[in-house]
């Protein structure tokens, strides 16, 4: 099975294979690892979410909860509190489809009802049991992450592709349409850095059902292990990781520097799928 399209919303189809979509996160939290958390002010999340269009973003993924190592866990109310206003904000004034990062259901179901477009859960279905009958009964995309508590693993590629087997059988268990399921392989999620470039580089091993494919390697601390550098200087290590990713067949990057990385996505495209922007220059 290789799924060709998605609906995302009213928006016009998603057209999987033909080029590269680029997601730009914006943290409504305290605590973000890379820095750029936007706390309690919709205004500044309207302002990026705005740079983000101009800068090319085709979706916006906003998080109220951080997912860095040793993290708080905050509450449902805390959580709502913290992305409802931004959710509303943004959806009277920006044209793309809102992806919301939670992993309880009862904010995916309000962020929904308010008008949200997507699910991205960092539990692949493992968390809140709930969680895959509401995006059943809202029809609404998903995207299913790879997620593990230890790094003791035997073989990273087929291990991380049994898990989101499961948690992919879990989502049509509960009627989720198979034309809706994205999968992650969580790239710093439970994994060593050598974890990590091993799932890189074999992202296609990981998926033989052919689901589209979402990576977020954005300034992850791999690049960090690798180039010695701090979140605040790896542009160019994500760079390398975004280009390889397409190379290997990535559907959406998520990435917090949209203007730069739409350029590496634009190129790389242009390669490996002989795709072309509409204002390219041909000789």
């Amino acid at each position: 099975m290789k799924l060709t399209e998605l609906k995302v919303g009213n928006n016009e189809l998603i057209s999987w294979g033909s080029r590269t979509y680029v997601m730009g996160i914006i943290n409504v939290t305290p605590d973000s690892f890379s820095g750029d958390g936007i706390y309690l002010n919709s205004e500044k999340a309207l302002t990026q979410a705005l740079q983000f269009v101009q800068d090319g973003a085709d979706f916006l993924d906003i998080g109220a909860e951080s997912t860095r190592p040793q993290h708080v866990p905050v509450s449902d109310t805390e959580e709502l509190d913290r992305i409802m206003p931004v959710i509303l904000r943004l959806l009277e004034e920006i044209p793309l489809p809102l992806s919301i990062d939670t992993s309880k259901s009862s904010v995916a179901l309000e962020a929904l009802k308010a008008g949200a477009h997507m699910i991205n859960d960092v539990t692949g279905l493992n968390g809140d049991p709930n969680m895959a009958h509401i995006l059943s009964d809202w029809d609404c995309p998903i995207v299913i992450m790879h997620n593990s508590n230890g790094y003791d693993y035997k073989e990273i590629k087929s291990e991380v592709r049994n898990a989101l087997e499961n948690s992919v059988h879990r989502a049509l268990s509960a009627g989720v349409q198979p034309e809706n399921i994205i999968i992650d392989p969580g790239i710093g999620f439970g994994k060593t850095p050598d974890d990590n470039l091993v799932l890189i580089n074999e992202l296609q091993s990981i998926n033989p059902a052919g689901y589209p494919t979402l990576i977020g390697t954005s300034r992850k601390s791999t690049i960090g292990h690798i180039l010695g550098t701090s979140v605040g200087n790896r542009l160019e290590g994500t760079a390398a990781t975004v280009a390889i990713s397409i190379a290997r067949g990535v559907d959406i990057v998520r990435v917090h520097d949209v203007s730069q990385m739409k350029r590496v996505c634009t190129m790389t495209d242009s390669i490996t799928r002989s795709w072309r922007p509409e204002n390219w220059t041909n000789p």
